[in-house]
């Protein structure tokens, strides 16, 4: 059987800073002593509601949801660094502030039973995704092979914070997302090198002690070009976009058998940008390609087109999973989702619709191979 999951973000319904200054605030005292306050409300709020959205829609194992930058939620964790102008200082060793965790887990871990109630569902598996050191790296002025692993042990500890089990719950997947691996000609990850060694225990610690947890290990990739994932024992699950080789080379499947790894399947295209340009050059339109998809924004904000005419054909979206699966095999493809994150959809609703079909499509497919 193939498990839905998604990545994580969605359109915001509130304003940003509603949300930051609400997160901010969720990991203080504030919500322990009573003290009401409307950020932090608004926070919990549109996580929970957002969260249950996700089940209702027929998500298995949802994404906390991310409404904030998935970089600087990581770095108001860490004490030991500081911004400078647009780049980050360590000026002495990471480490995790006193007493802290993700506020989104937090926020579903304490209204679990509200969750139940509101998706009508028995039980919740939470996927968290952590953005990974590799990525954290690229923000600092000066990297070294110390910070992947400074980075990875905080992290680490960030997550052990996070997890939790309850009878009716449970963070039952944790996602690496290295967006930015691949992307940069980098010399510390040479072959052979002091930082790319570096790198594999930097993940490598953060998968064992997820694993030590019976939580299911998974790296998100926008490129996978640099294949230092494969050599991370305790990942168990790869991921990357719809049109990435992964899911095309022949070799993948040895690497897969060899290494004892998975992949999610990736079947829906999340670039929203992408989806209209589609639709543009299936009606033989492509020329003025640019300016005709600037005046179709404009036209879905002045709500002049509904945005759902942009969703990929379902029949297609089926297909991807079908051809996924039959090269790797059903044991090697236990999770089919979207390729990112929804957050550049031009609608929540929209954004639902999209996981709602998702779902669906795994759906059928479980009930006709089972």
């Amino acid at each position: 059987m193939i498990s839905s999951c998604d990545v994580g973000s969605l359109p915001l319904r509130v304003e940003e800073s509603l949300i930051n200054k609400g997160a901010r605030k969720s990991i203080t005292l504030l919500p322990f002593i009573g003290v009401p306050d409307e950020e932090t409300k608004t926070f919990e709020r549109e996580i929970v509601n957002s969260f249950a959205d996700k089940l209702r829609n027929g998500i298995d194992i949802p994404n906390y949801t991310q409404f904030r930058d998935m970089n600087e939620m990581f770095f108001e964790l860490i004490q030991g660094i500081e911004k400078v102008g647009a780049e980050y200082v360590a000026f002495r060793n990471p480490k995790v502030k006193p007493n802290t965790s993700i506020p989104e887990v937090n926020v579903v871990k304490r209204n679990i039973s509200e969750i139940r109630d509101l998706a009508n569902v028995e039980y919740v598996r939470l996927k968290a995704c952590v953005t990974g050191p590799y990525t954290l790296s690229s923000f600092f002025s000066t990297k070294s092979p110390g910070l992947f692993e400074d980075l990875g042990s905080t992290l680490t500890e960030i997550f052990s914070r996070s997890f939790f089990e309850t009878k009716y719950s449970r963070l039952d997947l944790l996602c690496i997302d290295e967006p930015v691996l691949g992307f940069l000609d980098d010399p510390l990850l040479d072959y052979g090198s002091e930082g790319r060694e570096s790198l594999r225990r930097a993940w490598e610690e953060m998968c064992r002690v997820a694993a030590l947890k019976n939580v299911e290990t998974c790296m998100h990739l926008h490129d996978t070009s640099d294949d230092l994932f494969w050599e991370v024992e305790h990942l168990h699950v790869v991921e990357s976009h719809v049109e990435d080789p992964l899911y095309t080379l022949e070799k993948t499947k040895g690497r897969l058998e060899d290494t004892d790894k998975c992949l999610k399947a990736s079947i829906y295209v999340t670039l929203f940008d992408k989806l209209i340009e589609e639709k543009i050059m299936a009606q033989g339109k492509s020329q003025d390609l640019q300016q005709r998809l600037g005046e179709i924004w404009t036209e879905i904000r002045h709500r002049q087109i509904d945005p759902l005419t942009f969703l990929e054909d379902p029949a297609l979206v089926a297909k991807r999973l079908e051809k996924v699966v039959r090269r790797f095999g059903p044991e090697r493809v236990p999770y089919a989702g979207p390729e990112c994150g929804l957050s550049s959809w031009p609608t929540y609703e929209s954004s639902m619709e999209c996981l709602k079909r998702i779902s669906a499509t795994v759906e059928d497919y479980n009930k006709k191979k089972h």
